[in-house]
């Protein structure tokens, strides 16, 4: 076949540049569709059908099957489990036919839908250019050139992203598309891998740059205008993962004001394999594949209507699924036995991460300390900040990722109250020096080891220091949760290094300090002690460490916000400033930080030298109650950890200490598994009421919130992050394959941090692991929609509804549910009308 020109003329016509211009608007739409993926060392949980939400679920399901093979609901041999097992009511699914006039429309009858459990939805999954030329006698005797080139593809993006692990970095200054081209310039396997000897001489005609790679090959294909984008999404969907990645690189470059041009180079990348095998082929064999392509394609519209109709029973059955657990939320809710404390009989109030993980030990120390009060509030508490740790330049971002950082939180060196300004100057120099110089001998001492000459002498010469590392996989310890923040810093300065908030003036602190008490209903009546409570996770070994840390502080931590937040709280100056501002804060109220190890069930204080006595003594005083509570809730967890719930408290501690460093262990913690609802409310709705950790709990009072504003927010913010929380599990575990990242034991990092292969290539994983959503014989998630329970007027929720796009289109596209509490009962969101709840 001979070499195809693709350059363009000297002189395009009007219509080449309309053709151009539609071109361009599909390839921007195509990309637009690709949810953002973080990396490992700051994951958060994302909904990979984000920025899908603009249609109907089923809608999405339909496309996913058809463009990319991917299940969006629940596959229907599990449902007919949760059928036969009785999780599934027939009132449930009576329920859900009567929620869904289109199931009622055409017809649905329980029977049908029990009998539609027997076989798989149909929905045609369409070809792409790539598939349709992989036509020779020999293809089913290697790799499909669509998995050969997703790994191509894959193998070079973690080169050219890989900026932490190798220490031979490429050639970035052309991007994406120009390093993936002159890689196959040297690339003399692939074209065996894939049965084409030639390829290699075919590089030559491969377009110079992605733009003229993406209109070349649109041009080229010949197909209706009006499923270009379609095409092009599912182009993206064979290389979702890396897409998602891209996605993130575009995302986080939108926060800080600037554009990133690497998904549209990917696309182009992927665009270019198809010219690239097009110069393989024979003028006939192409014009056989245009045919055939075209063929399909043209059918698109109807294929898609088609699979949208077929998957109208998953979706009664998805619906009844969160039928049968809204039932039993009612009936708990209903039946609460809470009563509340009186305000003046309270002592400590402990504000909390809304995290599920979070319910269990507030229930257990409401029920140990009936003076203490909790709070729900998300676990950034309110700073939208970035940490930068003494003596470094690693800064990172503390707040949910939806947000950029508008504030600044440093390490100082702070000793107890009788030390001098000057003295702790002088010590945070010191401290600073002897980081930086542990450091540069770490970074030496490891780059001697990564030396192809150098690999097997480094372990012969290190000797015992790696026999220690081996002691400690064979016999885990016992210790408490590394502080990563203090790693090279010398253990005389690790107690004073303290993140603060920095670069604000007294105005501007005053206006963080007002801003967060309103926000978590603590402007008046404040207890002698309030505890500010983040979480963290602690693991060893564990590439998706940070999943199972704070989602809203960007999985990290919450430790730097809380001590931070605390520490201004309890500013002398701020809280005059405050007064000034109707704020008044008691002189006998003590702020403290403190963070919830969600793997182990620990309670750990921070600051607490720098306390007044009074406030000591009552810190003190809680440890009884914290050991009582979290040995409530350790055992509760006990039975899904597969460890015995009769253990002593000390035994059982010491177990889950174990296996959070334990570096063989794939599940320190089940996580968030589980999460199914959302209660944006008074304690007091909820209190006493066992929720089994699967309830995101976040304090609201309405009546304190006259404006609306409060809960604006909440809707806004830590509805669509829990939101995302909850549609990330229900993805991994309808789509482990595609959605979720594998098996844990087969992972290898990429790149230092941006994500994981399943093996050693494939396409980068994304999601959440097997071993997160699965005990080795069932799934442990349900994969059930967020149902968001509001206690609040009627017309203040429909306010928020009709001014926010996203809040809409995620209530009346099927994303989530949403209620509210009524005098006696609950009403239901449907559809821009509120229905009791029967």
């Amino acid at each position: 076949m001979e070499t195809i020109e693709v350059t363009q003329p000297a002189h395009a016509t009007a219509s080449d540049n309309a053709l151009d211009s539609r071109i361009e608007q599909a390839c921007h739409e195509a990309c637009q569709t690709i949810a953002p993926a973080w990396p490992l060392d700051r994951a958060i949980a994302v909904n990979p059908h984000w920025s899908r939400i603009g249609m109907p679920v089923r809608r999405v399901a339909a496309r996913m099957a058809v463009l990319g093979g991917i299940h969006v609901f629940a596959p229907r041999e599990q449902m007919q489990r949760f059928w036969k097992e009785g999780r599934i009511r027939p009132a449930d699914l009576e329920q859900a036919l009567q929620q869904m006039p289109q199931a009622q429309a055409m017809g649905l009858t329980p029977r049908g839908c029990v009998a539609a459990l027997q076989a798989a939805p149909a929905a045609t999954q369409l070809p792409l250019l790539i598939d349709v030329l992989d036509n020779d006698p020999l293809r089913h005797a290697r790799l499909s050139w669509r998995q050969a080139i997703t790994h191509q593809v894959s193998q070079t993006c973690a080169a050219y992203f890989d900026e932490h692990q190798a220490d031979w970095q490429p050639e970035r200054d052309q991007g994406l598309y120009a390093f993936w081209r002159e890689t196959l310039l040297h690339d003399h396997g692939i074209g065996r891998l894939m049965g084409l000897p030639p390829l290699g001489s075919a590089v030559n005609a491969l377009p110079l740059t992605a733009l003229d790679a993406e209109h070349w090959v649109m041009k080229r294909l010949g197909l209706p205008p009006a499923v270009w984008a379609d095409y092009l999404e599912s182009v993206l969907l064979t290389v979702n993962g890396w897409a998602s990645w891209c996605a993130y690189l575009g995302w986080d470059a939108r926060l800080q004001g600037r554009s990133d041009p690497h998904l549209r180079e990917l696309l182009a990348i992927r665009l270019a394999w198809g010219a690239l095998l097009l110069e393989c082929k024979d003028d006939v064999a192409a014009r056989q594949a245009f045919v055939s392509l075209q063929q399909a394609w043209s059918e698109a519209p109807a294929v898609l209507k088609d699979a949208e109709e077929a998957l109208l029973v998953d979706e009664v059955w998805q619906v009844a699924l969160e039928a049968g657990y809204q039932r039993g939320l009612v009936q708990r809710l209903l039946a609460r036995s809470g009563a509340g404390i009186a305000q003046h009989e309270v002592e400590v109030q402990a504000a909390f991460c809304i995290d599920v993980r979070s319910e269990p030990l507030r229930r257990a120390l409401e029920a140990v300390s009936p003076s203490m009060q909790t709070l729900g509030f998300a676990g950034f508490f309110g700073l939208p900040v970035a940490y930068t740790p003494l003596a470094t330049q690693a800064r990172r971002p503390q707040l949910p990722g939806l947000l950029a950082p508008s504030m600044e939180v440093s390490d100082c060196i702070v000793s107890a109250k009788d030390s001098s300004g000057a003295a702790d100057a002088a010590r945070q120099r010191a401290a600073s020096r002897s980081r930086q110089t542990r450091f540069a001998l770490a970074d030496q001492w490891q780059a001697a080891s990564r030396w192809p000459g150098a690999a097997f002498s480094f372990v012969e010469a290190a000797g015992v220091g790696y026999l220690g590392k081996l002691v400690n996989w064979l016999a885990p310890g016992t210790g408490s949760r590394p502080r990563v923040d203090l790693d090279g810093l010398p253990a005389r300065y690790q107690h004073l290094c303290r993140p603060q908030l920095s670069g604000l003036d007294l105005t501007a602190k005053a206006n963080v300090a007002a801003s967060v008490l309103h926000a978590m209903g603590l402007e008046r009546r404040l207890a002698p002690l309030v505890l500010l409570v983040g979480h963290g996770s602690q693991s060893a070994n564990n590439a998706h460490a940070a999943a199972l840390d704070c989602g809203a502080c960007c999985g990290q931590t919450g430790e730097v916000n809380a001590r931070s937040l605390a520490q201004l709280l309890n500013d002398a100056s701020v809280r005059e400033a405050l007064q000034a501002r109707g704020i008044d804060i008691p002189v006998g109220t003590s702020f403290v930080a403190a963070l919830h190890n969600t793997t182990t069930d620990e309670i750990e204080g921070f600051d607490i030298d720098l306390l007044p006595p009074a406030a000591q003594t009552r810190w003190a005083q809680l440890q009884a109650v914290f050991a009582h509570a979290c040995d409530q809730v350790r055992r509760e967890r006990a039975p899904s950890l597969e460890l015995d719930p009769r253990a002593s408290h000390d035994a059982l501690l010491t177990q889950l200490r174990a296996r959070a460093n334990d570096g063989a262990q794939t599940r320190p913690e089940w996580g968030l598994a589980g999460n199914a609802a959302f209660l944006i409310a008074p304690r007091h709705r909820s209190a006493g009421v066992v929720l089994d950790g699967r309830c995101f709990l976040h304090d609201y009072d309405a009546s304190q919130d006259p404006d609306g504003s409060v809960l604006e927010l909440l809707m806004t913010a830590p509805m669509l992050v829990t939101h995302w929380i909850n549609w990330q599990y229900h993805a991994s575990t309808c789509e482990p394959q595609r959605l979720g990242s594998g098996n844990k034991v087969l992972h290898n990092v990429v790149g230092g941090n941006l994500g994981v292969f399943e093996g050693n290539g494939g396409d980068l994983r994304i999601g959440l692991s097997r071993q997160s959503l699965h005990d080795g014989e069932r799934w442990v998630h349900e994969p059930l929609r967020l149902t968001v329970v509001i206690d609040a007027p009627q017309p203040a929720i429909d306010a928020v509804i009709a001014r926010h796009a996203v809040v809409r289109q995620l209530l009346d596209n099927g994303w989530l549910h949403l209620w509210r509490f009524e005098e006696a009962g609950f009403s239901r969101y449907d559809d821009g009308v509120w229905r009791e709840v029967l």
